[in-house]
């Protein structure tokens, strides 16, 4: 995949940046810590502008992020709730867990959001409470394109930074994403493990 992402960056500049942060906020094993960074670092050869490129993949992500906004605007919390009630032990959720999470979401949302965009895996999934507690459209827009405009700056830097040894940090990158991915997997066993225990 690491190569195709890089030939498709090289061939159409830009554009590909957006279009392949979209993908990766809709299908999230496409890695951002490989677009960005490559992009980055084609910037730096002045095959594109670093400021278009970090924009690009703000835009891309903010796209991705709303396909996932109305998918959990069309669900909404009621029918999740019921849902969770039927089959939440393997969603690792309880029908309270909804309710207490709407009501978090809608404290603490805008944060949630902003500081969502910023990590591996839950970069996609925070959009779906937004939808769900039907976050203001124009707040979600504003506190997504915050939250991935600083990632694909951060990115993006990075690989216009190191130059040739962008490889090397993408590789530290991608350890540090599945350590995260991992962590967060053994949480979610552990809460299925506990939710099947509580209902027997």
């Amino acid at each position: 995949m690491a190569e195709w992402v890089v030939s498709f960056i090289q061939s159409n500049g830009v554009p590909a940046v957006a279009l392949l942060m979209f993908l990766e906020n809709v299908f999230p094993p496409i890695p951002s810590e490989l677009i960005m960074p490559f992009a980055g670092f084609a910037a730096a050869k002045g095959d594109m502008n670093i400021v278009m490129v970090a924009l690009a993949g703000a835009l891309g992500s903010v796209a991705g992020a709303v396909f996932w906004y109305w998918v959990g605007r069309r669900f909404g919390v009621e029918r999740v709730q019921r849902w969770a009630a039927d089959h939440g032990t393997y969603l690792a959720m309880s029908s309270d867990d909804v309710g207490r999470a709407e009501a978090w979401f809608k404290r603490k949302g805008t944060v949630a959001v902003f500081i969502g965009r910023l990590v591996p895996a839950v970069r996609t999934l925070i959009s779906v409470p937004a939808g769900m507690v039907a976050m203001s459209l124009p707040k979600f827009l504003l506190w997504s394109f915050a939250g991935s405009l600083l990632w694909s700056s951060l990115l993006a830097g990075l690989g216009f930074l190191l130059g040739e040894k962008f490889e090397d940090a993408t590789r530290w990158l991608d350890i540090a994403t599945k350590v995260i991915l991992a962590c967060l997997f053994v949480a979610y066993v552990w809460r299925v493990v506990k939710l099947r225990r509580s209902r027997t």
